[in-house]
């Protein structure tokens, strides 16, 4: 298979990897777009995928993006591989950045009030949303009464404008994406059956002179 390892790596690799990848940002980079242009596909539908991985990383559903983008890959008929290798758009280099524009554009949108992010405000408020969670689970099963108030914070707070707010420079940066992915893998896949005609050419003429001589 094209992504099966011949190494496998243990659980803690993967997730210093994810933070920092072997080698650097630089050469995760130069590999995906490397992937992305050798993919057997026309040049319109792999930067539907990528369009895809794109937008979907400008949705708060951290944990489900290559599902969501599968799906949207999909129902746009785009590259399935595309997409899911366009998520790592969204990274521990530019999650806080994206954050900061789809909530300042949500809050606009939804005419609340936006009180500034950083990693550490978004990250207290993810994590009361998820102690929320796991207290009410647990009220469940005992006589523990249910709290809502950091999940309600929460959802009114993060997740509600990052939705919204998500959707118009997510669909701006998968436009940008889109039309930057089709000139180049144009290019690419023209060159290379240009390549592929010339390396042809040369064994025809081979054999050809081997007819000849015989």
């Amino acid at each position: 298979m094209v992504f099966k390892r011949r190494d496998k790596r243990k659980f803690g690799q993967v997730m210093l990897d994810s933070v920092y990848p072997r080698g650097g940002w630089g050469r995760a980079v130069y590999y995906i777009t490397h992937r992305l242009r050798r993919l057997p596909d026309p040049p319109h539908r792999i930067a539907r995928g990528v369009f895809a991985g794109v937008f979907v990383s400008f949705t708060p559903f951290f944990g489900l993006h290559f599902v969501l983008a599968a799906l949207l890959a999909w129902a746009m008929r785009g590259n399935l591989i595309a997409a899911l290798l366009s998520t790592l758009f969204g990274n521990p280099l530019t999650y806080l950045p994206i954050a900061v524009v789809s909530l300042q554009t949500g809050h606009f949108l939804l005419g609340s009030r936006f009180d500034g992010a950083t990693e550490t405000t978004l990250m207290a408020k993810f994590g009361g949303a998820a102690a929320d969670l796991k207290d009410n689970l647990f009220a469940v099963f005992s006589a523990a009464d249910a709290n809502w108030a950091k999940l309600a914070q929460f959802y009114h707070e993060v997740f509600l404008p990052y939705l919204v707010g998500g959707l118009v420079p997510g669909i701006v940066a998968g436009l940008v994406a889109y039309y930057l992915t089709v000139p180049v893998i144009t290019a690419y896949q023209n060159r290379r059956r240009g390549r592929l005609k010339q390396k042809l050419a040369e064994l025809r003429r081979k054999a050809a002179k081997a007819e000849d001589r015989t």
